[in-house]
C-alpha cells in the first residue's frame, strides 16, 4: 500500500512538472537547465577554491607564527627592536627584484587593495609572479615582528587562486560573473586565518562597496568560506583567536558607553585612515629605500617606548597579546592611550616602508584599546565587553564593514550577547566616519557604479576624483 502511494505521488510530481513545462518555451526550459547546471558547477569550483586557499593560508600561518614570531620573541631586546626594519628591507628587495611588472616597475605592497582593484577593474590581473613576490615579502614583514596582520596576505592568496581559476574555466561557465571565484577566494582567506567562516563571507561581500554588498555571490562565498575554514582548522586547530573575559550581560549604562565608543572610534578611525592612506602614497613614491630605513627606525623607537611604558613587547607582531594586556583593570589609562598612539604610528610607518601585511588586525587592536579607555570611565568591572565593542566600532568604521565587524566579534569571542551593543557602536562609528576609508579602492554602491558607466568619461573622472580627494 505504501509503495503504491509513493509511486502515485511520484507520478503526480512528474505530471505537475510536465504541465508546467507546457507553458514554457523550449528555449526557456533549456536556459533554466543550463543555469541550474552552471550554478552547481560554480559551487563545486568555489569549494575547490576554498580547499586550495585553506591549505596555502595554513602553511603561511605556520611559517609566520610558528616558524618565525615565536623565535623572534625569545631573542635579546635590542635584536627584537631592529628585526622589523630588517624584514622591511627584505620585503622591499623582494618586491623590487622578484615582482617587477613587464614595464620594469616594481609591484606595490598592497594585498587587500589588490583584491578591491581586481574586483572593480576587469583589466587588473592577479598574476603568480606578483603573488610569489608579495607572499615572500609578507613572510619577511610579519615574521620579523612588524605590527601588521596576517589577514591581508591571506585574503590576497584566496583572491589570486580564485582569479587564476576563473581564467581557466570552460566556455560554458564564462557567462557567470567574472568576480564570483575572486570573491569566494577572498572569503576563504579571511575565514581561514580568523577561524570565522561567516565573517570571511560577509567581509568579502561587504568591503568592495561603502554601504552595500556585492550581488549574486553569496552562495559561492559561503561554500568557499566554510571549506577554507575546515581545511585550516584541520591543520592548525580551532582554538579561539583571542580570549575575552567578563560577563555576557549588559545594562543600560553599557549601551550609552557603546554609543560613546562609536563616537570616539569613528574619530579615531578617520585619523588612522588618513595616516594609512598617506603612508600608502609614500610607499609607492620616490626614495623607497630611504623610506624603508626610516620606517625601521620608527618601529624600533616605538618598540623601545612600548617596553619602557609597559615592560612587555607589545609593539611586536599583530597585537593579539595587547588585548589581553589591556583588559586588566589595573592598567593606567594614560599608558593605554600611549600604546594606542604608538601602535597606530608603527603600523603607518610599516606601510610607508613597503611592508606587506593586513590592516584588519591593526584596526582590531586600535578598537580594543579605544574600548578599554571608555570602559575605565563607564564600567571598569567588565572591560571585556568594552574591548569587544571597540573592536566592532573601529574595524567597522575603518574598512566600512559594520556588518562584518559585528559578525567578527561574535564569532571570534563566542559572545553573541555582545552583538547589540556592538551594533550600536558600529552604527555610530560608521556615521562619524563619513565617506572616509583606509582604502581608496572602495566604491560607493553598485548603483553608483552603473551611473558612472552611463556618464561621460569626463564626468566619471571628475566624480571619482572628487570622491578620492574628499576621502
Amino acid at each position: 500500500m505504501v509503495a503504491g502511494v509513493v509511486v502515485t505521488e511520484a507520478a503526480d510530481g512528474r505530471s505537475r512538472r510536465a504541465r508546467a513545462n507546457r507553458f514554457l518555451p523550449v528555449h526557456r526550459r533549456q536556459e533554466l537547465r543550463t543555469i541550474a547546471v552552471r550554478s552547481r558547477q560554480l559551487v563545486l569550483l568555489a569549494a575547490a577554491t576554498g580547499l586550495a586557499t585553506g591549505l596555502v593560508v595554513a602553511l603561511f600561518d605556520r611559517l609566520v607564527v610558528d616558524g618565525a614570531l615565536e623565535h623572534v620573541l625569545r631573542l635579546p631586546l635590542w635584536l627584537i627592536a631592529v628585526l622589523p626594519g630588517c624584514g622591511l628591507l627584505v620585503a622591499a628587495g623582494t618586491r623590487h627584484l622578484v615582482g617587477r611588472r613587464p614595464t620594469g616597475a616594481p609591484i606595490g605592497p598592497g594585498t587587500a587593495d589588490e583584491y578591491l582593484h581586481a574586483f572593480h577593474d576587469p583589466a587588473h590581473a592577479l598574476g603568480w609572479r606578483a603573488f610569489v613576490a608579495r607572499m615572500i615579502a609578507a613572510v619577511a614583514t610579519l615574521g620579523s615582528g612588524a605590527p601588521m596582520g596576517l589577514e591581508g596576505p591571506s585574503l590576497y592568496t584566496g583572491a589570486t587562486i580564485g582569479w587564476q581559476l576563473e581564467r581557466h574555466l570552460p566556455e560554458r561557465l564564462k557567462h557567470a560573473d567574472r568576480r564570483v571565484l575572486l570573491v569566494a577566494g577572498a572569503a576563504a582567506g579571511v575565514s581561514a586565518i580568523f577561524k570565522a567562516p561567516a565573517t570571511g563571507a560577509v567581509f568579502a561581500l561587504e568591503v568592495p562597496f561603502q554601504g552595500d554588498l556585492a550581488r549574486r555571490m553569496l552562495l559561492p562565498a559561503l561554500v568557499s568560506s566554510a571549506t577554507g575554514y575546515l581545511v585550516f582548522a584541520a591543520i592548525n586547530g580551532t582554538s579561539p583567536l583571542f580570549p575575552v573575559l567578563g560577563t555576557q550581560d549588559f545594562v543600560f549604562r553599557d549601551l550609552l558607553g557603546a554609543a560613546l565608543i562609536g563616537l570616539l572610534a569613528g574619530v579615531g578611525a578617520r585619523v588612522f585612515a588618513s595616516m594609512l592612506r598617506r603612508a600608502k602614497r609614500l610607499a609607492v613614491g620616490p626614495h623607497p629605500w630611504l623610506l624603508t630605513i626610516a620606517a625601521g627606525l620608527v618601529v624600533a623607537g616605538g618598540f623601545a617606548l612600548g617596553r619602557i611604558l609597559t615592560g612587555e613587547s607589545l609593539m611586536i607582531g599583530p597585537g593579539y597579546q595587547v588585548l589581553t594586556w589591556a583588559a586588566d583593570p589595573s592598567r593606567s589609562v594614560w599608558v593605554v592611550l600611549a600604546l594606542l598612539g604608538l601602535r597606530c604610528l608603527a603600523t603607518s610607518a610599516t606601510v610607508a616602508g613597503g611592508g606587506v601585511g593586513g590592516l584588519f588586525v591593526p584596526l582590531v587592536v586600535a578598537g580594543a584599546l579605544t574600548g578599554v579607555l571608555v570602559g575605565h570611565a563607564v564600567n571598569r568591572a567588565d572591560l571585556g565587553l568594552f574591548t569587544v565593542i571597540g573592536v566592532a566600532a573601529f574595524l567597522g568604521a575603518g574598512y566600512r564593514v559594520p556588518l562584518a565587524a559585528v559578525m567578527f566579534v561574535a564569532e571570534t569571542t563566542g559572545r553573541p550577547a555582545y552583538v547589540v551593543p556592538g551594533l550600536i557602536a558600529a552604527v555610530v562609528a560608521e556615521l562619524v566616519m563619513g565617506d572616509s576609508s583606509i582604502t581608496s579602492y572602495q566604491r560607493h554602491t553598485p548603483e553608483f557604479e552603473l551611473q558612472m558607466q552611463a556618464a561621460s568619461p569626463q564626468d566619471r573622472d571628475l566624480a571619482r576624483g572628487a570622491g578620492k580627494e574628499h576621502r
